[in-house]
């Protein structure tokens, strides 16, 4: 039997910089048969997506997954609202934060676990000020500039 792939389908590349990442979860995705067809052929953006506390759950709000060609009239809504699956608890941890502290819940990766299930990392973030942006620039340069120098000289 061969290695399933652990590649992630869609990443959110722009999260990292827009927002601090406090803490991260993995949540299951409630998702229909074409979905996941669409998901195994590598088509989906999450890149403008976003997690929301609505009707008693998490739901992922905003994610593009384009229809599966072949599905034909069984499609399904490429930008509908998808229930996350997690435990109650973190459920309940997760609408605390948002509602009390002020938190944004961000998609950040969407991939298929080692045993094929259709996964979605989310974290629990703080928006940055332009002055952490400029910082997050400042050490990525310095980070290049510094490997480029241990290259050259190491």
């Amino acid at each position: 039997m061969s290695k399933p792939d652990t590649r992630p389908v869609a990443l959110n590349r722009r999260a990292r910089y827009d927002y601090e990442i406090e803490e991260t979860f993995e949540a299951g995705l409630m998702l229909m048969g074409s979905e996941v067809k669409s998901l195994r052929e590598g088509r989906a953006n999450i890149a403008e997506s976003y997690v929301s506390p609505e009707r008693e759950g998490l739901w992922l709000i905003n994610a593009d997954i384009p229809q599966y060609a072949p599905a034909n009239r069984f499609n399904h809504d490429p930008r509908r609202h998808r229930k996350l699956l997690l435990k109650k608890k973190e459920i309940s941890r997760l609408i605390g934060a948002v509602t009390r502290d002020g938190r944004t819940i961000i998609a950040l990766k969407l991939y298929f676990n080692d045993r094929g299930i259709a996964k979605l990392q989310i974290g629990l973030a703080k928006g940055k000020r332009n002055v952490d942006k400029r910082q997050t620039i400042k050490d990525r340069e310095w980070n290049k500039q510094k490997s480029r120098l241990m290259k050259d000289h190491g």
